[in-house]
């Protein structure tokens, strides 16, 4: 395991200043958040630093503003959830530098929270500018990272910082990496990995990295397809990208020269529209599939296949839907896969480590969220951690 410093290395902050990086990037409608689980997240880490004493300051971006100051953009828009969620009263400060920010921090007393401006209104932010990452330092006697959502990002904030002050990983992002190292890092197998989604082409990058990584891939979703007819199958009029055909031939080579078991489909759910419901559904062998049927979802006897597959299975990784899962009946293979996944986790079992946004709303719409080991709700850290890259947030963190 790799390591890095977590609070339980810190002792009374009293009158210390923490920088905190953390994820407010939220989901909004009419000037209201409409989902606050990044801010509970981060919770735990805000509330034990100011319990030790520190004076806390808050740093996030908020959107895309482009190195410019929009009104619309301000974090201040998320103060009012942010307060909700830690139940106690956080001062805004429209800076994240300078001679404003100090002033704050001799009004803060020990224990007291504030959160700074956007950080991307500067230029220097995603140009991780040493310039602005030194004068953020100045005001701060420690810096504590708890957004691996943002980790992929060499940003000032993300990683320039960490290079100046005594660099710690906060709780969120101490129970994400110790996840993935149980996941992916150093798994207990037989491992499996769950790959679904639209396109190929979006997961290449997965794909290549996961047939050396794990006994057994499960591929799902309309990238399934472009298998599929890699493999000669008609697909009908299917989503499937058919250039990538020499593509999915490669990795399907790769996985046989690494003993890593590809699972496709091989009963599927059509119909001639993509509709709830449609009048044409049916459920056939994929080698039965009619010119102008589409493959909508995985059939009930490739899923029971699978989950008998997970039954012999350690770890499962798991990255995306089998079908299309936000109209009905075609989330039946996904919600029927994840309920099988979650009892064996609950059983003690099978460590399973989900992400990714479509992989967390249709895990939800099975309700079973709460029964994996670790969800993690990052988006682009989770994929780019996936293909066997290096983030940078985190480097920075081990080398520290």
């Amino acid at each position: 395991m790799t390591k890095f410093r977590t609070l339980d290395d810190l002792g009374d902050l009293t009158g210390k200043v923490a920088l905190v990086r953390v994820d407010l990037n939220l989901p909004m409608q009419d000037g209201a958040v409409t989902d606050d689980t990044r801010v509970r997240a981060s919770a735990p880490t805000i509330l034990e630093l100011a319990a030790k004493g520190a004076k806390v300051l808050l740093l996030a971006h908020f959107g895309r503003p482009r190195g410019e100051r929009v009104s619309t953009m301000s974090v201040s828009m998320t103060l009012d959830a942010v307060q909700a969620v830690l139940g106690k009263e956080v001062m805004f400060v429209p800076e994240i530098a300078g001679p404003v920010v100090e002033q704050a921090v001799g009004i803060l007393r020990p224990g007291d929270i504030a959160m700074l401006e956007n950080t991307r209104f500067w230029k220097g932010e995603e140009k991780n500018d040493p310039e602005l990452a030194r004068a953020i330092a100045a005001n701060g006697d420690i810096y504590v990272n708890d957004a691996f959502s943002a980790a992929h990002r060499a940003h000032a904030s993300t990683e320039g910082l960490a290079h100046l002050l005594p660099a710690y990983a906060g709780r969120s992002m101490e129970a994400e990496l110790k996840a993935l190292e149980a996941a992916l890092g150093n798994p207990v197998r037989p491992v499996a990995a769950v790959v679904g989604g639209a396109k190929v082409s979006s997961k290449l990058d997965v794909l290549t990295h996961l047939v050396t990584q794990v006994d057994h891939l499960i591929i799902g979703g309309g990238m399934a397809n472009t298998f599929l007819a890699a493999r000669g199958v008609n697909v009908g009029k299917s989503l499937c990208e058919h250039d990538l055909a020499a593509t999915a031939e490669a990795i399907l080579d790769a996985a046989d020269g690494a003993g890593c078991t590809v699972h496709l489909p091989y009963d599927v759910v059509v119909a001639k529209e993509f509709a709830a419901n449609p009048p044409s559904l049916r459920t056939c062998n994929v080698h039965e599939v009619a010119a102008d049927e589409m493959i909508l979802d995985v059939g009930p006897l490739a899923v029971e296949a699978l989950a008998d597959v997970l039954k012999t299975c350690r770890t499962l990784v798991w990255n995306g839907p089998l079908g299309a899962f936000e109209t009905q009946p075609f989330d039946a293979a996904t919600v029927a896969l994840a309920r099988s996944a979650a009892a064996l986790t609950k059983e003690g079992a099978l460590i399973s480590v989900a992400g990714g946004g479509d992989t967390v709303a249709a895990l939800n719409h099975a309700g079973v969220a709460e029964d994996f080991t670790y969800i993690s709700t990052a988006g682009g850290a989770f994929l780019e951690w996936m293909e066997g890259k290096e983030l940078p947030g985190v480097k920075t963190l081990e080398q520290a």
